[in-house]
């Protein structure tokens, strides 16, 4: 099998991601991974216009890690931009800034792409190829919901719904209140209820689908969410795709998440302290989809987005 090494730089609402990897067709071997948070989404929802100071910490991100890229002698090296970007009424001034850091090309992205990626890039992995699925990437300004069977993508859609968009749209106190908690987990499922379920619904129920529909998670969330339940200090895509969690224990977990003031969630085992603040909102959506949609367990792949668009 002939492997061709490639890169991409996925630049989220919340962080910028290095993916280097050797491919062959369908097959994906990393060869490197690197995250830098820059929060392009800060400041943003009200306006829906990228700060410039975001901007400049982004492109400053993407030129250090199209560095690192270039480094790892990639024969190709694609950038690409998701929700921010895509909602922003100013992406040329992210695009602009990223080329004039790097000579690099910024694809921004639409919703329907980023899920059709994150589908793509999950099922790579046997243990999701076959079966019926309801695959969720939560993001940082967006969340996607794929259902699919047998590598075959059936709905998907994306929706305005991130961990970053939740925390600037309704800020918490330190530690947040029981007030506060009560509205946003009650929110989430009236807006799954509301929003998302009768899109779902209709599939759902003449899809015929075989077997048991499992819940996948993929993204930033669920990685930290594997390495707290393992107490990992580092990333181990290994140990973690091990992981499942009923909704007992995301339910227990999200509660004394939130119970917890900054500085305290900032020393927990496997919680980088730099993502304290949004675990909060992402634990949050994915107990309320596992409520709302009675999913008993959720299963952690590590895989996804960048993992598809790095086959080209």
């Amino acid at each position: 099998m002939d492997f061709i090494r490639r890169a991409v730089i996925d630049v989220g609402t919340n962080s910028v991601k290095l993916l280097v990897a050797d491919v062959a067709g369908n097959h994906v071997v990393p060869v490197r991974e690197e995250s830098k948070q820059t929060r392009l989404g800060k400041d943003f929802y009200e306006t829906s216009i990228l700060q410039a100071e975001a901007i400049a910490r982004t492109a400053t991100a993407v030129a250090s890690l199209a560095e690192q890229a270039r480094a790892s002698q990639t024969s190709s090296l694609r950038v690409f931009a998701t929700s921010a970007a895509r909602d922003a009424k100013n992406p040329g001034d992210l695009t602009s800034a990223i080329q004039a850091a790097t000579g690099l090309t910024t694809e921004i992205i639409s919703g329907e792409q980023e899920a059709a990626w994150s589908f793509q890039g999950v099922t790579t992995e046997p243990r999701f190829a076959a079966g019926s699925l309801l695959l969720l990437d939560v993001g940082g300004g967006s969340t996607e919901f794929i259902l699919g069977r047998d590598r075959q993508p059936l709905l998907a859609r994306s929706f305005p719904l991130g961990t970053v968009r939740l925390l600037e749209q309704s800020p918490l106190s330190d530690p947040p209140t029981a007030e506060q908690f009560a509205a946003c987990t009650e929110g989430l499922r009236a807006y799954l209820r509301d929003q998302v379920q009768p899109q779902l619904a209709p599939v759902l129920a003449s899809a015929a689908l075989p077997g048991p529909l499992r819940l996948v998670g993929t993204g930033g969330t669920t990685s930290l969410l594997g390495r707290m339940e393992l107490q990992l200090a580092t990333f181990d895509r290994a140990a973690i795709e091990t992981v499942e969690l009923d909704l007992e224990r995301l339910r227990t977990l999200r509660d004394e998440l939130w119970q917890l003031p900054l500085a305290r969630r900032e020393t927990l085992p496997g919680l980088p302290p730099n993502r304290a603040d949004v675990i909060l909102t992402g634990v949050a959506i994915y107990t309320a989809v596992m409520e709302v949609f009675e999913l008993p367990r959720l299963s952690i792949s590590t895989r996804g987005l960048r993992f598809a668009a790095v086959m080209g």
